[in-house]
């Protein structure tokens, strides 16, 4: 196992660890809260993106070492870092102002039923997107430039010259 192999696992366990302190917070011994604070959400947030990164990290290192990604991949980048920004969009939705609950006075901005489907499905879309990533990669796709292949079969030199070849 490669150094970078190493690192994408101490990331995404960085990350799972992250979202558990977010959601249980007695597991450190700190008092929770009443309801789902803005810092909560904000370190479940932080929490799987750190999470996603590892994964990424983790994948492209183990399954497909020193080598450039396939168009699949490419997409599959992209739908996790879109399920990664609704997520983040929909957790932060009354903090930014376009909630329905928004804060003001001595009301307190509330994770509320739909800003919490929008959190699930944006980790799910994310979800799909890492795995679509491991999925679409191509083990015969050539290696990046200054890499030795693998060996190339040669024509044997002293088979005698046929008439057609002049």
């Amino acid at each position: 196992m490669n150094g970078w192999v190493r690192f994408g696992l101490a990331v995404g366990t960085l990350g799972g660890m992250l979202i558990l302190l977010a959601l249980f917070p007695t597991i450190a011994g700190i008092e929770p809260s009443p309801g789902f604070g803005i810092l909560r959400t904000l370190t479940v947030l932080i929490g799987f993106a750190v999470l996603i990164f590892g994964t990424f990290v983790f994948v492209q290192n183990a399954y497909y070492p020193r080598q450039p990604h396939t168009l699949g991949q490419k997409i599959a980048v992209r739908l996790s870092m879109t399920g990664l920004l609704g997520s983040g969009a929909a957790g932060l939705a009354d903090v930014l102002g376009y909630g329905s609950n928004p804060p003001g006075g001595l009301s307190r901005p509330v994770l509320g039923a739909y800003q919490t489907f929008g959190i699930v499905a944006g980790f799910v879309l994310a979800g799909v997107g890492v795995l679509l990533f491991s999925l679409f990669g191509s083990h015969n796709t050539p290696l990046l430039d200054g890499e030795d292949g693998p060996p190339v079969e040669r024509q044997d030199e002293t088979r005698p010259a046929r008439s057609d070849d002049a």
